[in-house]
């Protein structure tokens, strides 16, 4: 019997050093997950009949070959396109043979087609919406699909919103040279421009001009305290003749708004409306929001502008935020939402089957599978520009390769010492 234990004793530290050398080989193998065995006693109850304190272990026998799945170092590397996974989860890959399976290796970029692929060529899954002319959005969760980055890139879009927060000095004096004259700053005592789109991409200048009124309360309509009279120029051009204002702001004591005149209509501060005929794109005509304005003892000064329109622009970039929103970046400064990475977690990884590849299937052991987007519920978050290193301690394998050795030289010693007893008992005459 004890050639039984021996061998078998054999056989385990034999399958140790196989998981350990494993292990060794695949410490730089990006999202790779370390193994370890678990042994169990072997016993023979039917040479005792079971009874207790009679038995005698009959070996030993490999029980499971476990991973762990702990977190892996962080390496930082060039590739927009590299992800890391903080935390639980896993990448969901649609393999090229059209089966789903499962990585921690966050290692892709672009194909010539423009999916974002393993260095296998297998696609990222993900939510996204595809257009019928390729265009891509995220536009919510659904079914994962590959995550495609379109070739194209983005058309004019024609400016149809201007807000502006500013501060105009309630100290100003009210000009003394009048009418107002876009090139006598005299006549005038602030002004500020932003730059709008047509539809064709082409970009213009709108000029905005401030001018502090004086008080009359015999004006019809009557000049109260805190007024303002708002002048616009397009592309530089001359005021009309005699100067008309498009809007007037009246202020309250506090310095805030109190209302935006579009002359002549005495409306709340709501924006007032900006139109300008062009000659090769449709006209321009979009709210002017001068809401957030303010009136204090401080110097005239912009804020803040902003406006939606853009001209055309290709991809330039791709990016992955920590919850794993896909952005694409144009050449015109525009940032678009493209997709979202999905994660998959299992509530028994150890459940899953290795395909090779840093590559898991689903199986019944490891649980049903919960897809979700990187940050909620049990998924990790992601890191991109970086990839998640082995989680393998060589120094500890290294230790444990030392004791399998030993182990396997005790067995082996343990099968020499029966051999010899077995002589021994042949010899007797």
């Amino acid at each position: 019997m004890a050639f039984q234990q021996g061998l078998s004793g054999l056989s385990s530290a034999s399958r140790a050093l196989d998981v350990i050398s494993s292990n060794v080989a695949n410490s730089s193998t990006v999202g790779f997950k370390s193994s370890g065995v678990v042994f169990a006693d072997t016993f023979a109850a039917a040479m005792t009949g079971g009874a207790a304190g009679l038995q005698i272990g009959a070996g030993s026998n490999t029980q499971a070959v476990r991973q762990s799945f702990s977190q892996g170092g962080l390496t930082a590397t060039n590739n927009p396109l590299d992800m890391s996974i903080n935390g639980n989860g896993f990448f969901v890959i649609e393999r090229n043979n059209g089966t789903t399976a499962y990585s921690r290796n966050g290692q892709f970029d672009l194909d010539k087609d423009g999916y974002i692929v393993t260095p296998l060529g297998e696609k990222l899954m993900g939510y996204q919406t595809v257009g019928a002319d390729g265009s891509v959005s995220l536009t919510g969760t659904g079914t994962p699909r590959p995550l495609y980055i379109p070739p194209v890139g983005l058309g004019a879009k024609a400016t149809d919103q201007v807000s502006i927060r500013a501060n105009l000095d309630s100290s100003s004096a009210v000009p003394g040279v009048a009418p107002i004259d876009r090139d006598d700053p005299d006549t005038y005592n602030y002004t500020t421009s932003i730059r709008v789109f047509d539809s064709l991409g082409n970009e213009h200048t709108l000029g905005l001009y401030f001018v502090k009124q004086a008080v009359d309360a015999t004006a019809t309509p009557p000049v109260p305290p805190n007024m303002w009279n708002v002048y616009e120029s397009f592309d530089n051009a001359a005021f009309s003749t005699p100067p008309a204002p498009s809007a007037t702001l009246e202020f309250k004591p506090d310095g805030t708004i109190k209302t935006i005149t579009p002359l002549p209509v005495v409306v709340p501060a709501v924006p007032y409306t900006f139109s300008a005929t062009l000659v090769d794109a449709d006209p321009l005509n979009f709210p002017v929001n001068l809401a957030a304005f303010t009136q204090r003892n401080s110097a005239s000064t912009t804020y803040e502008l902003r406006q939606n329109g853009y001209k055309p622009g290709e991809i330039a970039g791709v990016s992955v935020t920590s919850n794993g929103i896909v952005q694409g970046t144009y050449s015109n400064g525009e940032t678009r939402a493209l997709g979202q990475v999905v994660l998959a977690s299992f509530r028994n990884p150890n459940g899953l089957i290795s395909l090779g590849s840093n590559l898991w299937a689903a199986t019944t052991d490891a649980g049903e599978v919960v897809q979700g987007v990187p940050g909620e519920g049990l998924n990790g978050t992601l890191s991109s520009g970086q990839i998640e290193e082995s989680n393998v301690d060589l120094s500890q394998e290294l230790v444990q390769m030392i004791i399998q050795q030993r182990n396997y030289q005790a067995n082996a010693q343990s099968i020499r010492t029966q051999d010899q007893l077995l002589q021994t008992l042949i010899n007797l005459r």
